[in-house]
């Protein structure tokens, strides 16, 4: 098991979030019609709010809220149609939750609005590319910050897939993305990276990005690692409904845990804090050779 280096994450009005002493849970909560995995499950509030309370039974460490599905192709969504859909959400989790909730979207109007509510964390697919005002709000209300790598909009990402060392590029350009963050007053110690698996990458890159993650590590920020359900799992599964990779997802798991992520994003939660506590076991395990 590659060393996981321990951080603190400044939130807003509650405690820090501690990293590195296990590998935390991540549950992905969608409250769109069009996710790839989940899409219209979750729409309606309530079962929106039941879906949150029950990952956080099954041992979620924080929830991931969105109300915009940003797989490639995805068509934009206007802000308030955003907001109608995870306000309601994250107002009502935020009293009865103990962990953080995060707000998954790249708009500062939504962030702002979410934060106000009870998200303390913005989780950004953009890496701070599409709205300059987000970085400004993130300073301000002084949120958690995930970046994440990716290149150009959905519909074109994909055309931008071109990479000599994918590893080394994913985390130059993830560090530019910290260089806009801190740049607009975001503290360094408030942020967490993404290599976006699957973002403006080609199965074979986010391969090698999970194989290499120890060039993510070189940042010196925490990783959150998002293989769940990913369409590059196919490359070694062949072709599946996205609810039928949950064995492959359990494996790119196992691998991020094992090479030091901080923090896994994931659909299946009762299964995956079940995968990464048998992954934390094995790496606790594995001793030195002479």
């Amino acid at each position: 098991m590659i060393p996981r280096k321990a951080y603190s994450i400044p939130l807003p009005g509650r405690a820090p979030l501690h990293l590195g002493e296990r590998t935390l849970v991540m549950g992905i909560l969608n409250i769109t019609p069009d996710s790839f995995a989940d899409g219209g499950r979750y729409l309606d509030p309530d079962r929106a709010v039941a879906a949150g309370l029950q990952m956080i039974e099954e041992g979620a460490d924080l929830l991931d809220v969105g109300g915009e599905s940003t797989r490639p192709g995805a068509e934009p969504v206007p802000a308030a149609d955003e907001m109608r859909r995870v306000l309601p959400v994250i107002e009502r989790l935020a009293g009865r939750v103990p962990v953080p909730l995060s707000i998954d979207t790249y708009k500062s109007v939504v962030a702002r609005a979410a934060l106000e509510r009870g998200a303390t964390i913005v989780n950004d697919v953009s890496g701070l590319q599409y709205d300059p005002e987000l970085a400004p709000v993130a300073a301000e209300t002084r949120a958690g910050l995930i970046l994440m790598h990716t290149r150009g909009r959905s519909r074109e990402m994909y055309e931008l897939a071109v990479y000599d060392d994918a590893p080394a590029e994913v985390a130059r350009e993830l560090e530019q993305a910290i260089l806009r963050a801190t740049g607009a007053g975001v503290r360094r110690e408030a942020i967490v990276v993404d290599p976006g698996f699957g973002f403006a990458k080609r199965s074979e890159h986010s391969y090698e990005v999970l194989a290499r993650l120890e060039a993510i590590a070189a940042l010196d920020r925490p990783i959150l690692s998002g293989p769940s359900r990913k369409s590059f799992l196919q490359a070694a599964l062949g072709e599946r409904q996205p609810a039928a990779r949950d064995w492959g997802t359990a494996a790119a798991v196992t691998a991020s845990v094992l090479a030091g992520a901080h923090i896994v994003r994931v659909h299946n939660v009762a299964a995956m804090v079940d995968v990464v506590r048998v992954a934390e076991r094995i790496g606790q395990s594995r001793t030195p050779n002479p």
